[in-house]
């Protein structure tokens, strides 16, 4: 039975992937580079740069709790719950991510670097799928969730293609260097019964279980959905903010 709190998320997510033809253009990984080549910060340039910010607090909550990705994927769980094979994967969408950044900095300096800011460019009205021809881009970027979720299993689009990810994994990483308080996951291993309905409840396919184990709970890859956090019968883990 669902945790009130995991309800919430399921809630949240569902309501963000029901307004994706409205921010569609806000993740939109294209629009960034047709603003590049004139110098425009666009409103995908904001968005990164916000996930990016909120990860060095908040780790990857946004991925957790507010991706519209994240919806229409953990629907897909009801008819495809195969975990997938993190350590294989996690590592192909920066074969994405690296010279899709490359090809923004190369666009910037061509273009002069950054001259405007425009967070409603391309689409004035703000809303992103607002004629017959954008829901090409929309269903086709809606396809990719599916198919990967249906094909691989859980949040495969995670895993192999999002490039939204790395900007919240490197926020992540910065945070864990210094170590500033931050929101993140704790655990007492003395409590763990070992039942492991932690790592058979997480959406990422990780190993919350042999992270208790370890007593590190820290995994770039976690989206701090508390999934875990509540399928455990003996609170062994829990959310915590600090150092």
């Amino acid at each position: 039975m669902k945790s009130k709190r995991q309800k919430i998320r399921k809630v949240l997510i569902l309501i963000s992937f029901v307004f994706f033809p409205v921010t569609l253009n806000y993740f939109s990984p294209v629009l960034i580079i047709m603003g590049a080549a004139k110098g425009i910060v666009v409103a995908s340039f904001i968005m990164f740069t916000m996930q990016f910010l909120s990860a060095l607090v908040l780790g990857r909550a946004f991925c957790g709790w507010l991706c519209p990705a994240a919806g229409i994927q953990e629907a897909c769980f009801s008819v495809q719950d195969k975990t997938v094979g993190t350590r294989r994967a996690d590592w192909i969408k920066w074969l994405i991510w690296i010279p899709w950044i490359a090809i923004i900095i190369m666009t910037f300096t061509k273009a002069g670097g950054l001259k405007s800011v425009k967070p409603l460019y391309m689409f004035e009205n703000g809303i992103s799928v607002n004629e017959p021809q954008a829901y090409i881009m929309y269903f086709f970027v809606v396809g990719i969730f599916i198919l990967l979720s249906l094909l691989i299993g859980r949040r495969a689009f995670c895993h192999y293609g999002c490039w939204m990810a790395p900007f919240m994994i490197i926020g992540r990483k910065i945070r864990n260097i210094f170590k500033w308080p931050s929101l993140h996951l704790k655990s007492n291993k003395e409590k763990c019964i070992d039942c492991k309905a932690c790592t058979k409840a997480c959406p990422m396919s990780l190993d919350p279980n042999t992270m208790v184990r370890n007593s590190n709970m820290e995994n770039v890859e976690c989206v701090l959905c508390g999934n875990c956090i509540d399928v455990c019968p003996k609170d062994a883990i829990k959310y915590g903010f600090g150092k």
